[in-house]
């Protein structure tokens, strides 16, 4: 029989901690080391705001993969609702039966995708770091800081959006997450020149960071561009970076930050975080590097979290 699972059960069971992270970075370790079948995001543009996502992937050797539904419609802040959310079955691979379908709202989501940010974090900044900037205020701002906790230790969170009221929220609801100082910057420049760690999280198809801005050394994970059109590095910063990591290179020419560049104008070829994951010597080489990951989300990590959420149910 199908089990039918809400977001408290699974709040209950899985969330930011390092047993997640890793089964998250097992993710990442599948693409290098098994056969998996991941076909490209199937998309539907509703309208202007409105859109939904279909993601999934088989591993060989699995018993289960994931098949997770995800919508955004951003017009629902306007009427006090949640912007996104999404549905995830986990399918039998030997049956193709439902196993389970999770309810979940957008937490397995959001925690896979968070989760995701930090392995990029944790392989390609630096390990001395002492500032960390987000650039947006949603649940990815929160989510992406909450999961930082778990690779590195900072003592300052910059925070920046075009609201300041909400700038100022994110901020507060993030000062309960850690013990570094915490300040909302309405100055998006001095915030991308202080941080070693930036990460985006904007839905904005209009540059927000500038090359000049960063400083060396600094790590930049952009979250925010999965579509086309979608844009918050400038061109440059992608070309001034030493290393471009992409969850997955084809995404993200398509979607990702590196649809705004080509290749050949990068000071190397982009690799995937993936064969970073496996073999940290394919990224960072120096601490003055400026290294960029460019995140769409992959299938495979909705695979990854739902089988390590409903192991933890079965527990």
């Amino acid at each position: 029989m199908t089990r039918i699972v809400t977001e408290d059960a699974l709040r209950d069971v899985i969330g930011y901690d390092q047993e997640a992270l890793g089964q998250v970075a097992q993710g990442y370790r599948w693409l290098q080391e098994r056969e998996i079948s991941m076909p490209p995001v199937f998309h539907i543009d509703i309208d202007a705001q409105s859109a939904v996502d279909v993601k999934g992937a088989y591993v060989s050797g699995l018993n289960a993969f994931a098949l997770k539904m995800a919508s955004g419609f951003y017009a629902n802040a306007d009427v006090g609702l949640p912007t996104s959310s999404s549905v995830i079955l986990v399918i039998s691979a030997q049956t193709g039966f439902c196993e389970a379908v999770f309810l979940d709202n957008g937490y397995l989501m959001n925690l896979r995708t968070a989760l995701a940010g930090a392995v990029a974090a944790d392989h390609l900044a630096r390990r001395d770091i002492e500032s960390v900037g987000i650039v947006g205020t949603g649940v990815q701002a929160r989510a992406q800081l909450q999961a930082l906790t778990l690779v590195r230790e900072f003592k300052q969170v910059l925070v920046w959006g075009r609201d300041p009221e909400k700038a100022e929220h994110c901020a507060s609801d993030i000062a309960l997450m850690t013990d570094a100082t915490v300040i909302a910057s309405s100055d998006l420049p001095a915030v991308t020149s202080q941080s070693d760690i930036l990460v985006t999280t904007t839905q904005t198809s209009t540059p927000l960071i500038e090359a000049d801005w960063l400083r060396a050394g600094t790590h930049v994970t952009a979250m925010g561009s999965d579509l086309p059109g979608k844009q918050e590095l400038s061109a440059d910063v992608l070309r001034r970076a030493e290393v471009v990591v992409c969850d997955s290179v084809a995404q993200c020419d398509i979607g990702g930050e590196l649809q705004h560049v080509s290749h050949t104008a990068l000071k190397s070829a982009p690799v995937e975080l993936s064969a970073v994951v496996c073999d940290p010597a394919v990224g960072r080489r120096a601490d003055t590097d400026i290294t960029i990951c460019d995140m769409t989300g992959l299938g495979v990590l909705d695979t990854a979290i739902s089988l390590a959420a409903l192991a933890r149910l079965q527990v």
